[in-house]
């Protein structure tokens, strides 16, 4: 059975040091996506929207799986466009003025019809209503710089800080904050979380 991982395929993407900002070059992916707004501490939408997220993903993991071409492929982890008509509030941290749109990327074989019939069965199984507002979508970001923050989500604004100030003293900012979820927050000490911070440039 042909394995994939392509977490290990895009190490440049996926595993960055927290040293030091990096310029990358992201290419066209396909994401399963969901969008909403707020803060999403407490929040039950976005609780929500992270389940339906998961749970196709993994049914159609697991499809592909049992298919005739029988591939096994690792879940990619969550990922977070973040925005804001103020920029500064990425910087403070004021996430109740952020709206987002939380995305598992879907590798280039699972087509629509497999998420259509992953999203099928997990609306027979469970019932999730934020399922109804998956959409799988392509999404480019081009150049980007990006860095490794380590510790929790609410000390993440310094290093916010030093990819912006990077971007302004090469080019410029453009596009949404990225962020890409490399913990299981449920299990890790906040201390040890790693989430890649990303923002596209001009």
């Amino acid at each position: 059975m042909l394995k994939i991982d392509l977490k290990k395929e895009l190490k440049h993407l996926y595993k960055p040091s927290a040293k030091e900002v990096v310029q990358v070059e992201v290419p066209t992916f396909q994401f399963l996506m969901i969008d909403g707004q707020g803060d999403p501490n407490g929040s039950q939408a976005y609780a929500d929207a992270v389940e339906a997220l998961f749970s196709v993903s993994y049914t159609a993991k697991f499809m592909m799986k049992k298919n005739a071409q029988g591939v096994d492929y690792a879940v990619m982890p969550l990922e977070g466009l973040w925005w804001s008509d103020d920029m500064s509030s990425f910087i403070s941290n004021d996430r109740s003025k952020w709206q987002w749109t939380m995305m598992i990327m879907q590798p280039d074989f699972v087509g629509a019809a497999v998420i259509d019939a992953a999203i099928a069965e997990v609306k027979r199984k469970k019932s999730l209503p934020a399922v109804n507002d998956l959409r799988l979508e392509h999404f480019t970001e081009g150049r980007c710089s990006q860095i490794l923050h380590i510790g929790p989500f609410s000390e993440e604004g310094p290093t916010i800080q030093r990819v912006h100030q990077y971007i302004v003293q090469h080019s410029g900012l453009t596009g949404k904050h990225h962020e890409v979820y490399l913990s299981d927050i449920r299990r890790a000490d906040p201390a040890n979380w790693k989430t890649i911070i990303r923002q596209p440039m001009k």
